[in-house]
């Protein structure tokens, strides 16, 4: 039973009315359907904080054409054009309801719905529409079922507004559009007085279209020179657990995320291939690799992930993480061939309430990560495996290797071709020239009188690949020489600082300032502009 008060809602009602107007106005038949739906419920709950939506004004110049590296990265594809250009979004979802309680599951409804929808539209030289989540969710007990777009990561991090990104998944794409199951949160095991706690997940998801490489094989296993495009579907499975209970200072924690892109092998290996669709989906899941003495062993499609542990320790005023990622790609971690490979970081976060005095500085987060992927099991001292260097994000299968609409899906130092300055050395198999580099990155969140801030700087030196390497590319015992030239060893510099201010909790007021200068990326400024205002 919703009960209303008259006396709100009527100047309520008038506000959602014109936000939601102005948005629809401005979006696709997609996103104005949605948008109605989003409405309809809004107007009719909304006194109900449960449902929250906004829309957002933008306007962002950059120089020299490009938009800048933290401007454009693990932004989940929301994206200004480069150059001046004007941007307008609209938000709106309504979560879960956590103020029931309720027994062995904690202060929830036992079943409970939420929803989420996000768009923008970009205008300037070009223009151009994106869905950027777009999803329903219910919540039985501990357990979640979720299907749509949505913002996610995969792997342990200590924030994910400031990190550099996983391995993984980063959020530096769009979301692809899937069905998962999960536990979200960590929950604990009633054993051995709540010592354990684990949160995973497992989805389906449809990718779209991939070039993908038609496969002759012959005796000696070759490849022709030519490509289809393929309906592509992407797997993704974690699990993840924590060691301590709620009054220990100390918690530990571990885990590991698998992701495969897969589908329609038919296609590509013709009669040649002779698995079931559903044998197919249990070789993908179980990393499994196929062969059947045409086909050359292989696991199915595109397989990568990361194996993370880190430590927690509760200070009295403040909160320290540190955590490692281990990076799998074709097989080589599982002989710690490239054990060196890895995400490191440390976070400290400030667990003091917020300073009520305006002229005062506090800090809320700081977060250091360094990251080393030049390794891959490459060396010419590495310990030798079957499936050579790892190559991180290329795949001999996709074309595209480790994307989704264009751009990287793990983290975004590892760079495409179309992210590159021109000029630079490439092998043109690889999507991904450059993906052996060490980074240091620093991200710092606080505020500052009455204004927030989040800035990150991060500094890389960046090789190449291997097949662009004075050693070459390898596969088992065999090197293959650098035949397109050898890439020029460079250093980049990326910084963004980004200010809110928020008026009356319903209207927020930001500027960010980014700014690129090296010599593997275009150097560029960035300035965006923006004003949010929220309804709820």
């Amino acid at each position: 039973m919703v009960i209303l008060n008259f006396k709100n809602v009527s100047s309520t009602l008038v506000h959602s009315t014109i936000a939601c107007s102005i948005f629809i106005k401005m979006t696709r038949p997609l996103f104005t359907i949605l948008s109605i739906i989003f409405c309809l419920q809004l107007n009719v709950f909304a006194q109900d904080s449960l449902f929250h939506y906004e829309v957002e004004a933008q306007t962002t110049a950059t120089s020299n054409g490009v938009v800048p590296f933290w401007m454009r990265s693990n932004q989940y594809g929301s994206i200004p054009n480069a150059g001046v250009s004007g941007s307008f979004l609209g938000r709106a979802s309504k979560a879960y309801d956590t103020t029931r309680s309720n027994t062995w599951y904690g202060k929830k409804k036992l079943i409970d719905w939420g929803a989420g929808f996000e768009g923008r539209t970009n205008l300037g030289k070009e223009s151009n529409l994106a869905l950027i989540e777009g999803y329903g969710k219910m919540r039985v007990a501990i357990f979640e079922l979720k299907a749509g777009r949505t913002k996610d990561v995969m792997g342990l991090n200590g924030d994910s507004s400031l990190t550099s990104g996983n391995f993984a998944i980063s959020g530096n794409a769009l979301g692809i559009p899937k069905i998962e199951i999960s536990i979200p949160e960590y929950y604990t095991l009633p054993l051995w007085d709540g010592l354990i706690a684990i949160k995973g997940n497992f989805s389906h998801g449809w990718a779209g279209k991939y070039t993908v490489q038609t496969v002759e094989l012959e005796e000696v296993g070759t490849l022709e020179d030519e490509t289809i495009n393929t309906k592509t579907y992407i797997h993704q499975k974690s699990l993840y657990g924590r060691i301590g209970r709620d009054s220990w200072k100390l918690k530990l924690y571990g885990g590991f995320s698998h992701q495969a892109m897969w589908g329609n092998e038919k296609d590509v290996y013709g009669a040649d291939f002779d698995l079931s669709s559903f044998e197919t989906f249990l070789y993908v899941i179980t990393g499994k690799p196929y062969a059947n003495g045409i086909v050359l062993s292989s696991k199915i499609g595109n397989q990568l992930g990361s194996i993370d542990v880190g430590a927690e320790y509760e200070f009295k005023n403040s909160n320290l993480l540190v955590y490692r990622q281990n990076f799998y790609d074709v097989g080589a971690l599982s002989k710690l061939a490239n054990i060196r490979d890895g995400l490191n970081g440390i976070r400290l976060e400030n667990k003091r309430p917020r300073l009520q005095n305006e002229n005062v500085f506090q800090w809320k987060t700081i977060l250091f990560e360094f990251l080393y992927t030049k390794n891959q099991a490459g060396e010419l001292w590495s310990k030798i495996t079957k499936s050579g260097d790892e190559n991180y994000y290329n795949s001999y299968y996709y074309k595209e290797g480790w994307s989704y609409n264009g751009q990287g899906l793990g983290t975004p130092f590892i760079t495409t071709v179309s992210e590159s300055k021109k000029g630079q050395i490439k092998n043109p198999n690889e999507y991904f020239i450059n993906n052996r580099l060490y980074s240091f990155h620093l991200g710092f969140s606080g505020h500052l009188k009455d204004w927030n801030f989040i800035s990150k700087v991060s500094y890389s030196r960046n090789f190449g690949t291997y097949n662009t390497s004075p050693i070459g590319g390898s596969i088992g015992e065999i090197r293959n020489p650098p035949i397109y030239g050898l890439f020029e060893t460079v250093n980049q510099f990326s910084g963004q600082l980004e200010l809110q201010k928020e008026f009356n909790k319903k209207l927020t007021m930001g500027m960010v300032v980014a700014l690129d200068q090296g010599r593997l990326l275009d150097n560029s400024i960035g300035l965006q502009l923006k004003l949010v205002r929220s309804f709820n």
